[in-house]
Order: structure tokens, then C-alpha cells, then sequence
């Protein structure tokens, strides 16, 4: 049984072979926060009054390409206070080891995927990848549902949102540019590779489609005017980076209170397509 929701480690060999080709420019969205990831993988740093804050680190291959990009973007590594993982991928946490070793930064995770690093780590998929030398790490703080993070003038608000793993976080930050406010939303993680048929037979997490549409439904309602992709791909950073600097004087293309909702509901009718291509054995390849 073969499904063509499942991951496949061969889609990516060009990814793990030439990292370098999937370097994208920093920049900055608005406020204090900025887009540090590359063409696959988001990641975010957010410039606060007594540090940064880095949200997921990618993969161990591009781990150069995001510390270039931390510098690039204007700020020094070893000024990273706390990292913050929306959930506990090998693709999340790529880099984790050694921007603490650079920076001494406090680790974050939630709860469940620190559970499962210790009770059941071949669910970081590590074993699915090029990556064996790779160790699940330990973070220094394990997050409850509805835990703040504040470091600063910088406040983030976490939401646990099982599904895509147990220890899901989607993460809401309050950001300001003058008079201007706005709510950036990042959900930690909507790919349904983890909940296809393939993956739950062999991993036995059947447990996980529980909560995957009533998680979305948790978040349904936040005021979100600034969508942040888990992937890159997901927000579309790249086309709305874009747009920003072929027109840097007009308005965010990263600002819009309708996306939100868009984006909960792409990430549900994803999850139902694949149920029903399941009945029908259209899942097969």
C-alpha cells in the first residue's frame, strides 16, 4: 500500500544533495518579525527589546542557509534567546543543536512531542530521511495549552493543536509598526502526511485523526490578519515577498483579515479530499 499523501524521502533528494539552491532572501513582514527560511521550510525571528526569538530551525542540511539568513537579515545568532518549535519534525528542529550551542538559547516545544521524543523518537521520521545522525533534543520548556511567551515587548500566545503530531502548536503574536497593529497567526502544522492511511498503519497513530478537524476548528475564529507558513509554500511567502518588492511603496501583500479563514479551510478540505480519495482507492500510487 502506497499512498501519494504519504512522505517520500526521494522527492527530496535534490533538496538534501543541493541545499544551496533553495536559499530564499530574508525579509522583513512586518514589525518586528522576519521570514529567515527557505523555499521549503518557514522560519521567523521576531527582533525583540531584549533578544531574539527564532520559531523552528529547518533541516539539519540547511542549516547554513539559515544562520546566512539570520545575518542577513541584519542580526547576530548568538543574540537568539529562546526558540520556539511548532512541532517536533526532523524538519523543524534541523538546526535546534546548534543555535543553542551559538547562543545558549531556551528550547520550546510542546508538551506531547517532547513526550514522544522521549517514549517514541522514530516519530520525529528521522529514520524516513538522510538524516540518522540527527537526535531528537530535550527542550527546556515543554508547553501547556494557552501558555504566553513573552521576552521584551514581544508577546506570543500558544495554542496546542494536535493533530499533524500531538504536540502541534500554532502560535499568535501581536505585532506593531507605528500606530499600526496586527495579529500574525503560524499553525504549527496542517500537512496530512502523518494522517494518511500508509503512515498510520505503519506507525500505529491511528489516535492522531481524533483531533486534526477539531483543532483547526480551535483557531477557526482568531483575528489573524497576517497568515505565516509552517511551509513556505502554505502562506505563499515566496509570491507575497514578491509582490513586496516589486511594489515597496503599496500595500503588505502579507496583510489580509480574510486569509485566515482561507487557510483553515484549505487545510480541511486537504484532510476530507484524502479520506474520501481513501474510500475510492484514489489515495494509491
Amino acid at each position: 500500500m502506497a499512498s501519494k499523501y504519504a512522505f517520500r524521502v526521494e522527492k527530496y533528494e535534490d533538496f538534501y544533495k543541493y541545499p544551496h539552491k533553495y536559499y530564499m532572501t530574508p525579509f522583513r513582514i512586518f514589525g518586528n518579525l522576519y521570514f529567515v527560511g527557505n523555499q521549503d521550510v518557514g522560519a521567523y525571528l521576531l527582533n525583540t527589546s531584549e533578544g531574539l526569538i527564532l520559531i523552528d530551525t529547518t533541516y539539519p542540511t540547511t542549516r547554513a542557509l539559515l544562520i546566512q539568513s539570520i545575518w542577513e537579515a541584519g542580526f547576530d545568532p548568538r543574540n537568539i534567546r529562546y526558540i520556539l518549535h511548532t512541532h517536533g519534525h526532523f524538519d523543524h528542529f534541523g538546526a535546534t543543536d546548534l543555535i543553542v550551542s551559538l547562543s545558549g538559547a531556551k528550547t520550546f516545544l510542546g508538551a506531547e512531542d517532547a513526550r514522544m521524543f522521549r517514549e517514541r523518537p522514530e516519530l520525529a521520521l528521522i529514520c524516513d530521511t538522510r538524516y540518522t545522525y540527527l537526535e531528537p533534543f530535550k527542550p527546556d520548556v515543554e508547553l501547556q495549552d494557552g501558555d504566553i511567551v513573552q521576552l521584551g515587548d514581544t508577546r506570543i500566545r500558544c495554542v496546542s493543536a494536535p493533530g499533524h503530531t500531538m504536540g502541534v502548536f500554532a502560535y499568535f503574536i501581536e505585532l506593531q509598526e507605528g500606530e499600526e497593529t496586527h495579529l500574525a497567526g503560524l499553525y504549527g502544522g496542517i500537512g496530512v502526511n502523518t494522517l494518511c492511511r500508509e503512515s498510520i498503519a505503519r506507525y500505529h497513530t491511528e489516535y492522531l485523526r481524533n483531533y486534526h478537524i477539531a483543532s483547526l476548528e480551535k483557531v477557526r475564529h482568531e483575528p489573524v490578519d497576517i497568515v505565516l507558513g509552517n511551509h513556505t509554500q502554505q502562506a505563499n511567502m515566496q509570491e507575497k515577498y514578491q509582490r513586496m518588492i516589486a511594489d515597496p511603496s503599496g500595500p503588505n501583500p502579507f496583510i489580509d483579515p480574510s486569509e485566515w479563514q482561507q487557510f483553515i479551510d484549505g487545510a480541511e478540505a486537504l484532510y476530507r479530499q484524502m479520506l474520501q480519495d481513501e474510500q475510492t482507492g484514489a489515495d494509491q500510487i
